[in-house]
């Protein structure tokens, strides 16, 4: 099994969270901001050095305002 943060697929989910992020402008001590995390957290995320578990995926969405669902389409077949 491959481990998620080296997966492509995790990378593309990776990719859109960033991509949404930058869309509404918002930066990344924004974002921790509304995660109650350090400024590092996001970016550590964002350069794939952490991984999001699924309850912390669902928090980062519902912070960048986008439909959690969304995202798991990137990593569905």
């Amino acid at each position: 099994m491959q481990k998620a943060i080296t997966s492509p697929k995790y990378a593309s989910l990776v990719i859109w969270l960033k991509q949404a992020r930058e869309d509404q402008g918002i930066s990344m001590r924004e974002l921790a901001s509304r995660l109650d995390e350090p400024h590092s957290f996001v970016q550590k995320v964002e350069i794939m050095e952490r991984r999001l578990d699924v309850f912390e995926y669902t928090l980062y969405c519902e912070a960048l305002g986008v439909d959690p669902m969304q995202g798991m389409k990137i990593l569905l077949p």
